[in-house]
């Protein structure tokens, strides 16, 4: 009797076990366009996905075989990347889930699956395209420059072609000249364009019999400069004239760098200052000291928060690009005229892609719109040339 009551009351909580559905249609891939090393799997949810409350990843070497649990997701998933994986190895994969009951279904085993390097990602095909096109364009003018560097065009820069000018004023003053690199180091490009300006104002140096004084803020471009400077005076039939003393040290601290060049400035009153490089906080000060000596300053650097400064106290300012520029002004090597030139023309093109592109895009917004698609005629062929990219 008291069994027959209990069950009365239990009953309506008893539910028997029932099965599980597992995901279906398990797809097991190589990652296309990668390096290698990974495998993705996605699968539809189970028809009892209600009840699923764990979806497991598991991996194994053999269908028949143990299997690894890769991953445990508690939220309904339906893809995973294995990134774990060994090339040229072959894996199985199944993928598991289990209701609030322990209730486990798993699907079939798919594989065997291995995961393997792709040569090419074509979906940067449109990069290669360009970077060719870059290339070509970059050649082309090398070898137009080879044939007769004369007929190379490059717009005049003030600041450069008063170099000369500048060493023979403080040669007609007996002055020295001071050179700055900067407070940047061998790595940074505005460090390497500066040498090559150094090397022409080295070799006027030498040719007028001035002395070149050079405080640096890094050991390794001090030493870059004194080479250059020794190649020059080398170049020109006076090694005679060079003095390794005047190539030197001062700190990798940069307000004490920037004292320190100051003092050199008062001590030696020079009658030209070239400011050519990386400044930063203190490029007013130095160029501030130059005018104050009475020093003709000539300043370039491609750090556009320090121009301001360098226009308001400095006689003549390199802007930006015109620093890289200097090598293939002023040596006229046919392959950084070349260099010049190509990129010159691909900043023409992508200006002219993107003023083009502006204007269609507004033209587009300006066009009355189909109530329907909300899309006009400018509309639909941007989404065309999207999808054609898309596919290339």
């Amino acid at each position: 009797m008291v069994f027959l009551v209990l069950l009365f009351f239990f009953q309506s909580d008893y539910e028997p076990l029932k099965p599980l559905s597992p995901v279906t249609n398990l797809v097991v891939e190589d990652v296309e366009n990668d390096a290698g090393g990974s495998i993705d799997l996605s699968w539809k949810p189970s028809p009892d996905s209600a009840r699923v409350v764990t979806y497991k990843v598991l991996r194994g070497l053999y269908p028949d075989g143990e299997f690894t649990e890769l991953v445990v997701f508690k939220v309904p998933t339906y893809s995973f990347r294995d990134a774990t994986t060994e090339d040229r190895v072959e894996y199985f994969y199944m993928v598991q889930v289990i209701d609030e009951r322990g209730v486990v279904a798993s699907s079939e085993i798919v594989g065997p699956r291995i995961s393997k390097p792709h040569w090419f990602n074509t979906g940067r095909l449109a990069v290669l395209v360009v970077a060719m096109a870059y290339a070509l364009m970059v050649i082309l003018y090398i070898e137009f420059a080879k044939r007769d560097t004369s007929k190379m065009y490059i717009r005049r820069i003030a600041g450069l072609d008063q170099i000369d000018e500048a060493v023979g004023r403080a040669t007609e003053m007996g002055k020295p000249i001071l050179y700055s690199l900067g407070i940047g180091f061998l790595t940074d490009v505005a460090t390497l364009a500066s040498l090559s300006i150094l090397k022409r104002v080295a070799r006027r140096a030498a040719e007028y019999e001035t002395r070149i004084v050079i405080p640096n803020y890094d050991p390794i471009v001090m030493t870059a400069a004194q080479e250059t400077v020794r190649h020059a005076f080398v170049q020109t039939g006076r090694p005679d004239l060079y003095a390794e003393d005047d190539v030197t040290f001062v700190t990798n601290d940069q307000f004490g760098y920037a004292a320190g060049v100051d003092g050199i400035m008062l001590r030696e009153r020079p009658g030209t200052v070239f400011l050519q490089g990386s400044f930063f906080a203190e490029s007013l000060i130095l160029a501030e000291t130059a005018h104050s000596v009475g020093a003709i300053t000539i300043a370039g650097t491609d750090q556009a928060t320090q121009l301001p400064f360098f226009f308001a106290a400095c006689d003549y300012t390199l802007i930006g690009e015109e620093l890289f520029a200097a090598s293939a002004y002023l040596d006229r090597n046919p392959q950084m005229l070349g260099s010049l030139k190509g990129e010159d023309l691909a900043k023409i093109i992508i200006v002219v892609i993107i003023l083009l592109v502006s204007i269609f895009g507004t033209i587009g917004e300006i066009l009355p719109k189909d109530a329907a698609t909300e899309t006009n005629v400018m509309s639909e062929w941007f989404v065309k040339l999207k999808d054609f990219l898309g596919r290339y």
